[in-house]
């Protein structure tokens, strides 16, 4: 089996002409995502990844490191949003619109390995860290919403911690059916700007007093 388009990994017959610890983990992600990560052995991997396991134990100890690697990767970008400035500074409200628009084109930059983020459900020591990672996320983001209620911006109907839950339900719903490189029309062949644009103005026109 070649490796899925995009790994970065090159082959010359069935041999790989070169693999980083990067470019299986590229290749692994694209795997749990298919078969799902109880489903995957390391087999599978080194499979898609046109090398012998041997090999692929030369650059990892095994399955849940890639896992490990990989939802690390996506929970860092995840935070990274709170870091830059237009997320730190200004009135709540705006605060969460950007990190919400942030959180859009972060996802799509990482699709794959979003994807695999959503999907965990806590049942290795990796993903129940991962799990507690994003309801710490969540919390960020419901203090946010709670700070634009106190100042008047949003509407008090919902409860922070469900409206918390509505966005990113509506965020997170992304990974089922965007595809960056589809070349068909339809809401698939949008833009992450727009994209982005559009969730921050659907979700909070509802959530703003009038």
């Amino acid at each position: 089996m070649r490796p899925a388009p995009g790994t970065g990994i090159r082959t010359t017959g069935n041999r790989p002409a070169a693999y980083t610890v990067e470019t299986l983990l590229a290749v692994s992600v694209e795997v749990f995502n298919e078969r799902g990560y109880d489903g995957t052995t390391m087999d599978d991997v080194a499979r898609a990844a046109g090398i012998s396991k041997s090999s692929l134990y030369h650059h990892v100890r095994g399955k849940e490191e890639l896992l490990e690697r990989a939802v690390g990767r996506a929970l860092e970008e995840l935070f990274r949003v709170f870091d830059d400035p237009r997320a730190q500074h200004g009135r709540a409200v705006h605060r969460l619109e950007y990190v919400a628009h942030r959180v859009v084109r972060m996802l799509i930059s990482e699709l794959p390995y979003v994807t695999l983020l959503l999907r965990v459900r806590g049942n290795t020591r990796t993903e129940r860290r991962a799990l507690a990672r994003r309801r710490e996320f969540d919390r960020r983001v419901s203090d946010l919403l709670e700070e634009a209620v106190a100042d008047g911006d949003l509407s008090e109907a919902v409860d922070s911690r469900l409206a918390t839950r509505l966005l990113f339900g509506m965020i997170n719903s992304v990974v089922d059916w965007y595809r960056p490189h589809t070349a068909s029309a339809g809401p698939a062949a949008v833009s992450g700007a727009d994209l982005a644009d559009a969730v921050v103005q659907l979700a909070f026109q509802g959530l703003r007093n009038t």
